[in-house]
């Protein structure tokens, strides 16, 4: 590689996340193997106004940019003197985005091979106690002159990465990291690419933490390494952001998607992670209440509220409440305007129920409505049954299991499939009990909905009872008889 250009840059911005930084500096150093053939250094228009905090780390200000020539006017320069050279920059993606993200701009598609000279030096000289720039200059004492701009900063990455291409024998590291299959480009500055290898193909959830292994993101996955990786390869400043801020990966295979989606929710409730937006807070709960009007009749309608509810045949869009209502219309052949599938009517006149039989009009008693009404509330106490869902184990030897009681999540396990279960006590032994929330209830009734009956046994109650025999369900789960 003694042949091999390299094009050392730092770019100093504006900031405001990838998608919307500019740039007002940039530096770049051409080199012929380890030796410097050509340097450009210049200050940047960016057409955007320069916030304080920015100023106060960088010495930028707006003055000192406002006769400097804009990017399209420095962007040919750029293009042809890193044209056939590898991009090379103390933590890579940053300054190679941003940089791409202005030549986008203009519509042309910035692309080159990239090296980053943290996870070089995190290769090539391990143990250190920090890979920043600064603290990696002071640790094996090269001089920054002029830090944070992009000149100074620039001039003591290319030090830096003589001294690297002094340490890497033959390149075997370096040209490693170019291999084309390598995502060693991709994966944040200070992630162990070991970390990546290492993950598992199979559904279950992951954990990004920090430097102080504090989680900051919690995700769910079929394929763990797969969506993983996904992470690293999106452009957005968040997915960005979370990247620079991940130094350890954790995860625990579940063997389906359901589990993962209970244990995501379950960790997102527990450590509330920063770069975690959905789950934090409940949502709009839709209930099916009754109450008698000025007639006698009993009347049903739909309740909203925020208030977690134990129920997972609680509804959680307006669109499945008014779909069971309608359901109880027309099975039990109640009026869709005591229903409130109807208002400003007198007489019912529903575009698709028409079994109505007149408590609107008189022509059908009051009690005998009433009665009606009563018998479809009871269905739906019924569906806050006692029930377990059996789903795909970590492995072909175990099955695992959710455990729901009288409509109220209790939590999930793993059973062998020697395991003699008999009854629904049975579980509890294999039970990781897990809190109820309003993002489990909702997991649990999108399933119970999309699924149905293959993979679930119902049970009148909690005690010693076998399954329920009017469930048109498998009469086995995890080997039983009952």
């Amino acid at each position: 590689m003694n042949d091999q250009l390299f094009a050392v840059i730092d770019v100093e911005t504006t900031g405001g996340g990838i998608a919307g930084n500019r740039l007002t500096e940039i530096c770049i150093v051409l080199m012929k193997g380890a030796v410097v053939i050509d340097k450009y250094s210049t200050l940047i228009n960016p057409e955007k106004h320069i916030p304080l905090q920015i100023t106060a780390l960088t010495g930028i200000d707006n003055d000192m940019v406002a006769n400097a020539p804009k990017f399209p006017e420095v962007a040919k320069k750029i293009e042809e003197m890193t044209r056939e050279a590898i991009f090379v920059a103390h933590n890579v993606n940053f300054d190679y985005n941003v940089l791409r993200n202005e030549f986008k701009d203009l519509g042309f598609e910035y692309s080159r091979k990239k090296l980053c000279t943290v996870r070089l030096s995190r290769k090539l000289i391990p143990g250190l106690f920090s890979y920043s720039l600064g603290r990696l200059c002071d640790s094996i004492n090269i001089p920054i002159v002029n830090r944070h701009r992009a000149e100074g900063d620039t001039d003591a990455t290319v030090i830096l990465f003589q001294r690297l291409l002094s340490l890497d024998d033959d390149f075997k590291v370096i040209r490693s990291f170019l291999h084309a299959h390598s995502r060693q480009a991709t994966l944040p500055p200070h992630l162990c690419a070991e970390q990546i290898y290492e993950l598992p193909e199979s559904p279950g959830i992951y954990l990004f933490k920090d430097k102080n292994h504090k989680v900051v993101y919690a995700g769910k996955a079929i394929n763990i390494k797969k969506r993983v990786i996904s992470h690293f390869y999106d452009k957005l400043s968040k997915e960005y952001q979370l990247g620079q801020e991940t130094y350890y990966i954790d995860y625990e295979t579940t063997g389906n998607e359901l589990m993962a989606l209970l244990l995501e929710a379950e960790y997102i409730r527990k450590y509330y992670p920063k770069y975690n937006q959905a789950q934090k807070r409940p949502g709009t709960i839709y209930q099916i209440i009754s109450y008698v009007n000025q007639r006698g009749i009993i009347q049903l309608a739909l309740g909203k509220t925020k208030l977690i509810r134990d129920s997972v045949g609680t509804f959680y869009s307006r669109a499945q409440a008014t779909e069971k209502l309608e359901q109880l219309c027309e099975m039990f052949k109640l009026c869709p305007r005591y229903c409130t599938l109807q208002s400003n009517v007198e007489i019912c006149s529903h575009y698709r129920i028409k079994n109505c039989e007149g408590v609107c009009d008189g022509s059908e008693l009051v009690e005998n409505y009433n009665e009606k009404v009563e018998a479809a509330i009871a269905s739906l106490n019924r569906e806050s049954s006692t029930y377990v869902i059996r789903e795909k184990g970590r492995h072909y030897e175990e099955e695992a299991f959710v455990l729901v009681r009288d409509g109220r999540y209790l939590g999930f396990g793993y059973v062998d499939k020697n395991a003699q279960v008999s009854c629904i006590d049975d579980f509890e032994p294999f039970l990781k009990l897990q809190q109820a929330t309003y993002h489990t209830n909702k997991i649990l009734s999108n399933y119970v909905r999309k699924q149905g009956a293959p993979n679930i046994l119902f049970f009148d109650d909690f005690s010693t009872a076998g399954p329920r025999p009017s469930q048109n369900v498998t009469q086995e789960l995890f080997g039983m008889s009952c």
